[in-house]
């Protein structure tokens, strides 16, 4: 599915916006967008004023605002004046883009210099990107990591355990008992969002529930493991199961191979009629094929998405369960930079919090109609 225009113009200004200073074509490579979209796209952004654009280089607007400079050491800042807060997040990653945007906006608020570091879709490829900040000096660390799998997830532990500046991992809920169960953490509460899809879809009467999802990220296994646990729980629901959403969805955990099930033919022989969609761009593309293939939603099957990214923009604006995106990277940068306010022994125990997402209804959900005997 074609990235959408807004999104990509969004981690256009993420970019930016953490760098001050972008070249155009460097831009295209990091992001890539072909050089024609990118530099369409830098043209429209500056004609509404969201950016300033030079002799092939992009400005945030705000780059002569004197707020950007970077302020004299704080109390308990030992890296020195100048030294830079380090981003890192997946490449492609628009949800993960949204909590960027979320904690940038807080840094530049306190005055801080950012430095992102954007990791290629390769296992590992994190590691790389954080010793090059640290190499570069960088006094703190915000890293969302992808994480496809779980055995990748622990592969990270133990070198991000021992990352010597203040660190707050964001999005992300490490392990419990890992190496990393002592490290900040700012996350959704995912298994509440699963929670209010559920409790929304009996409220309407459907009995008969599916979960096609993704399983290539923690948030995806964090879905999956709440609506098996929340489905097997509500004596309302006679029937559930759990699906991969698509064929790009994996890979999930070494050695597996998931099959991916015609959700058309698996509602029809299961009488589905409430489904959840994990994420956006898999339910938008299930809802098409559902509607082609005579299945009406809300009508035969009321779906609810988990991400809500995009989930408002199909011909039939689905419910969805909205993360709080920008939120978790603001709560992320004020942990972090409460971190470095202080001196070391002195910043109080370790915070593993969480953020409710809430749910959105829209056209795709509705009481259930049952049929007369």
């Amino acid at each position: 599915m074609r990235e959408p225009v807004e999104l990509r113009r969004k981690r256009i200004l993420a970019v930016v916006h953490a760098r001050g200073a972008v070249k155009v074509s460097s831009l295209a490579t990091e992001l890539d967008v072909s050089a024609v979209t990118l530099r369409r796209d830098v043209e429209e952004l500056a004609r509404t004023g969201m950016l300033r654009r030079g002799h092939g280089v992009v400005r945030p607007v705000a780059d002569d605002v004197p707020a950007r400079a970077v302020p004299a050491a704080r109390s308990g800042d030992t890296a020195g004046d100048g030294a830079a807060i380090a981003l890192v997040v997946p490449e492609r990653h628009s949800y993960l883009y949204e909590t960027l945007h979320g904690a940038r906006t807080a840094l530049e608020e306190a005055g801080a210099r950012i430095t992102l570091h954007i990791a290629p879709q390769a296992a590992g490829a994190e590691r790389p990107q954080v010793e090059r900040a640290l190499a570069a000096g960088a006094r703190g660390l915000l890293i969302s990591p992808r994480w496809r799998s779980a055995a990748g997830e622990e592969a990270d532990y133990g070198w991000l355990s021992e990352v010597e500046v203040p660190t707050v991992v964001m999005e992300r809920r490490p392990r419990p008992g890992s190496a990393l169960h002592a490290l900040d953490s700012v996350c959704s509460d995912h298994w509440y969002g699963i929670h209010l899809a559920v409790d929304h879809l009996i409220s309407l009467g459907h009995r008969r529930l599916v979960l096609a999802a993704r399983n290539d990220s923690p948030t995806a296994r964090a879905i999956r493991s709440a609506f098996s646990e929340i489905a097997a729980s509500r004596p309302e629901v006679e029937d559930w199961t759990v699906v991969l959403s698509s064929p790009n969805a994996g890979p999930g955990e070494p050695g597996t191979r998931e099959p991916v099930p015609d959700l058309t033919a698996l509602l029809r022989e299961r009488g589905v009629t409430g489904a959840v969609l994990h994420g956006d761009e898999d339910a938008l593309m299930l809802v098409q094929r559902l509607t082609e293939s005579g299945i009406r939603v809300p009508r035969d099957c009321s779906v609810v998405a988990y991400d809500d990214v995009v989930a408002a923009l199909g011909s039939t604006a689905l419910t969805a369960v909205a993360p709080p995106r920008a939120e978790i990277g603001r709560a992320a940068a004020e942990l972090l930079l409460d971190r470095l306010a202080h001196p070391a022994g002195t910043q109080g125990p370790v915070r593993r919090v969480e953020l409710l997402p809430r749910l959105e209804v829209r056209g795709s959900t509705q009481e259930l109609i049952r049929s007369a005997d």
